[in-house]
């Protein structure tokens, strides 16, 4: 059911993307008097699930969900028609257009997904506001993974700022260091301050790490495995774990840590249940584990920040918020085009973009989505890359710049190079996805 729920997410959202930055190109044809023949959601070789005619005009929904597009006359573009642009131009042809209301048309949808993702965020903050976890307020310090012991944290360390700049958030700690070129963190480790440097190498390990550092909480019990030899034992939900064998392992990666000590031998779990203070004797399995699950509930443990917006104030603050996604995201592309990040080895095709919605269907989280990926879309279709729309736009610059336009075999060329780009960037990304699932 829950993969069921993010197919559906996920073509719900690139729906809503896809049509409405093929109405950018379409409004602005239309502005100029252009004629559009096909305007389609999905693509439609062979045949189209749906389709009418309204006017000049085919609308139509397509079965294959790569896309969309608009066929405008006399423009060569995916539908590669070569029999019309053999014709004598005619008037209401993107051909016979000024070369500034080409670009117009050729930008007109990358503009609908850059401001649609400017409202939808506006929207968001207005109906349900803004939460996060204050940096200042992770009081326990952070848990490490082994990437970032090697870095020279350990369990505890309270992080104060990266290059001296504190970070609000605490879950953008490491999108800082990655994304900004960190190269230092400053900490606070029982109670003395120390400056920890981020290797340059340490990248690319970064991106493929999902635990380099978590709050650090104490461990309550939350959940337990089918054969959890802590529930047989005894343990509750709700039981606050704080001792193994009469010595204190309050924080849930000190019990960790312990039990791996303790593999198929008997142990005291000291635990606290309401006002009492238990022992409670069990066995610590091969695994090292007693199949006992903290509590990730982040309210339970940390006060959050809490921002509620006006429908005034709103506005602003989801342009901001745009502006930062883009900014953030122009950088992650910086990434992947650098070898030396290995951030190519983590693009992803449907699988990775599917597997980003929740299992349930949770509307804000969905427009959240939404809004990043329609400036995802807008960023990458105005790459100077042949067949999108940047490489469009790239040929009326140069058109304008030169006063010469490119020769219609030119951009025939250049369109079928640029398919084969976009073909091979495709099957890269869904080839990474497959790779994934059996690694």
């Amino acid at each position: 059911m829950e993969i069921l729920i993010k197919i559906l997410q996920f073509l719900f959202a690139i729906s809503i993307l896809v049509v409405l930055h093929e109405f950018g190109h379409f409004i602005f044809a239309k502005i100029f008097k252009t004629r559009v023949e096909k305007f389609y959601l999905f693509f439609d070789p062979w045949f189209s699930l749906f389709k009418f005619k309204k006017g000049d005009t085919e609308y139509g929904i397509g079965w294959l969900p790569l896309g969309g597009y608009v066929k405008i006359s006399g423009m060569i573009d995916e539908s590669m028609d070569k029999e019309q642009m053999k014709l004598p131009p005619q008037p209401y042809e993107f051909r016979s257009k000024p070369t500034w209301q080409r670009l117009l048309i050729m930008l007109g949808g990358v503009s609908v997904n850059f401001i649609l993702a400017l409202v939808i965020y506006s929207a968001i903050l207005y109906t349900w506001g803004e939460q996060y976890l204050p940096t200042k307020n992770v009081t326990h310090g952070v848990m490490v993974d082994s990437i970032a012991y090697d870095m020279g944290l350990r369990n505890g360390d309270k992080i104060l700022s990266i290059d001296n700049e504190e970070v609000k958030d605490f879950y953008q700690i490491v999108p800082s260091i990655v994304l900004n070129e960190g190269k230092t963190l400053q900490i606070e480790r029982n109670g003395e301050k120390r400056e920890i440097p981020v290797p340059e190498e340490i990248i690319p390990q970064l991106l493929k790490s999902k635990g380099f550092i978590n709050v650090r909480v104490p461990f309550y019990a939350a959940s337990f495995t089918e054969d959890s030899q802590g529930k047989k034992a005894g343990i509750l939900k709700g039981d606050q774990l704080i001792g193994i064998n009469h010595k204190p392992a309050i924080f849930f990666d000190e019990f960790k840590d312990s039990l791996a000590k303790y593999k198929n031998q008997e142990i005291v779990i000291t635990l606290v249940r309401e006002k009492d203070t238990l022992d409670i004797t069990t066995l610590v399995p091969e695994s090292g584990l007693v199949g006992v699950y903290p509590d990730g509930t982040l309210t339970n443990y940390f006060e959050l920040e809490s921002i509620e917006y006006t429908f005034l104030a709103s506005i602003p603050a989801g342009i901001n918020k745009g502006m930062e996604t883009f900014v953030s995201y122009l950088k992650q592309l910086k990434l992947i085009f650098s070898p030396k990040t290995e951030a190519y080895k983590s693009l992803g095709g449907f699988i990775t973009i599917g597997n980003i919605f929740p299992g349930e269907w949770i509307w804000q989280a969905f427009w959240n989505l939404t809004a990043f990926l329609s400036i995802i879309l807008a960023i990458m279709n105005v790459l100077p890359i042949p067949a999108l729309d940047g490489g469009h736009v790239m040929f009326l610059l140069y058109e304008m710049i030169t006063g010469k336009k490119p020769s219609d075999k030119v951009l025939e060329y250049a369109q079928i190079t640029g398919m084969v780009i976009l073909l091979a960037l495709l099957l890269f990304a869904n080839g990474n996805d497959i790779v994934r699932l059996f690694n």
